[in-house]
């Protein structure tokens, strides 16, 4: 198995294995999400009836109109007048919509009044719907025909028309407002047992339930879009605190990383200074400088001040790295160096460990690799570290082989691979975390402090390089550090010698 680095350095100290999602803000989401998917919805009385109240409003004067232009035709069909008597009543009712309509408009509704305010609505479409019973029982002796029976029809068609285009927001307005009409033709049409009033009546009663069908799916229609946009204002509400939320776990989270920060530049100081003297003076005396110590014991234990007093040096020495590289003020000092040459200077700084362990390095190099544009001190930094850690979990008597070479992309790469146990698939995120462990070096007498990868990985990202650590359980592990193309310094032929130029003469008039 492989895995690749990212380019960016705050995420190379960190465990993958762990989910960095903030779960407060996962929840709320999706408890806002499940909420919106199953479709529940609130009660959306009070805003139905104030939409219901606007369209009333808006279309004020169409039904005046429309009553008007009605008579006027009544008139021309049947030269009475007492058609005109009709209008009386139908505006009066109209009147009395609007103002209830203007009276629920001044005031505050309640969810609790809002089904008081619909019936009173809904008294008003069936005072109108009685109006229409009105126009529905007029006759007329002088027109001949069925012509008076088909205008009835088509005014009242017209009528439903426009009555479910304007009263949708009010559920069974239709209904009320012309089931007396087709109470009133249908008594008409048992009376007179005439083929166009029963024609009549029977147009009239589908095209009732066929608006009140229409209105009804147009109700239910906005009343989920009121729900889907209620729905989403919550969700946004949710995002908005989920955002507060995050934005201040991010504040704390940077206020504690500098005072992480401040705390090792501090420490570092106090820390480092006691350290001298401790492995100065461990060092003198076990090397006897001042004079012999009698006693064997304390010879050992000069050694062993010496050695943990080293191993705590690294170890501040790796954490600050660290922390550096964290805040991004790690900063490289860049030139023309060779991989081949630091590659050889690691490979014998670490030359006495791998023999005492009788681990065998061989070396394969590709000749003539030009330099390459880098940070020298973190390069070796970068190669002693995989070297260390080859040499550390190799068992006796193992191999360790380093590679150095072109990329496919043109870069250049360390490649270094030991037959050693290997790391378990599982715990390879681990091990790229800081401070992160696996089982064999857990069980290993030389555990080290779990910074040396992370501070690779970063290293590498700094110099936009990648880093690839493939390992089999059982079979060894091979890590590659890999330096792009952009970093490598090409060879430029010489110039050729060409003859001056004579510089010209300036001439003046």
């Amino acid at each position: 198995m492989s895995t690749g680095v990212s380019t960016s350095t705050d995420k190379n100290i960190v465990d993958r294995s762990r989910s960095h999602r903030n779960r407060a803000v996962s929840k709320a989401v999706r408890q806002t999400r499940e909420r919106l998917q199953s479709g529940h919805s609130r009660n959306f009385d009070r805003e139905l009836i104030m939409m219901h109240i606007d369209t009333l409003r808006q279309s004020a004067a169409v039904v005046p109109i429309f009553v008007i232009v009605v008579a006027v035709l009544g008139l021309y069909l049947t030269r009475e007048a007492g058609i005109f008597l009709w209008t009386v009543p139908i505006l009066t009712a109209h009147a009395v919509n609007m103002l209830i309509g203007r009276r629920a408009k001044k005031q505050e509704i309640t969810a609790e009044r809002a089904r008081k305010w619909r019936q009173l609505l809904l008294l008003g479409q069936l005072l109108v719907g009685f109006c229409w019973a009105l126009f529905a029982m007029q006759g007329c002796a002088t027109c001949g025909g069925d012509s008076f029976a088909l205008y009835k029809g088509t005014i009242l068609l017209v009528a439903i028309c426009i009555t479910a285009m304007s009263s949708f927001m009010l559920p069974r307005a239709v209904l009320f407002s012309f089931a007396p009409a087709t109470v009133a033709l249908a008594v008409t049409a048992a009376l007179t047992h005439k083929p166009s009033d029963i024609a009549l009546t029977a147009a009239v009663s589908v095209a009732v339930v066929f608006f009140t069908f229409i209105t009804n799916r147009m109700y239910q229609s906005n009343l989920k879009i009121l729900s889907f946009q209620s729905e989403k204002d919550d969700l946004i509400a949710e995002l908005e605190v989920a955002k507060s939320m995050s934005d201040e776990a991010r504040r704390r989270a940077e206020e504690a990383n500098l005072a992480k920060s401040r705390f090792l530049a501090s420490m570092s100081h106090e820390l480092r200074t006691p350290l001298n003297a401790i492995l100065g003076f461990s060092e003198v005396m076990s090397a006897e400088v001042m004079g012999p110590l009698n006693n064997a014991t304390y010879r050992e234990y000069t050694s062993d001040i010496h050695r943990s007093g080293q191993h705590l040096l690294n170890l501040i020495n790796e954490i600050l790295d660290l922390s550096r590289i964290e805040a991004g003020k790690y900063e490289l000092n860049e030139e023309a160096i060779s991989l081949l040459d630091i590659a050889e200077d690691c490979i014998g700084m670490v030359q006495l460990r791998a023999r005492a362990k009788n681990i065998s390095i061989s070396s394969q190099f590709e000749a003539q690799l030009p330099a390459v544009w880098a940070d020298e001190k973190s390069l070796r930094q970068v190669i002693l570290n995989l070297l260390s850690n080859a040499v550390k979990f190799t068992p006796q008597g193992g191999e360790i082989s380093v590679k150095v070479g072109w990329t496919a992309g043109g870069g250049e790469y360390v490649a270094i691979k030991d037959n050693g146990p290997g790391i378990p698939e599982e715990e390879i995120p681990v091990v790229l975390s800081a401070f992160g462990q696996g089982s064999i070096a857990i069980k290993s007498a030389e555990q080290g402090t779990g910074l040396g990868l992370p501070i690779v990985q970063a290293i590498l990202a700094k110099h936009d390089g990648q880093f690839v650590l493939k390992s089999k359980l059982r079979e060894g592990t091979e890590v590659i550090a890999i330096l792009p193309a952009k970093r490598v310094l090409q060879s430029l032929p010489a110039v050729e010698d060409a003859p001056l130029v004579e510089r010209r003469r300036k001439s003046f008039a």
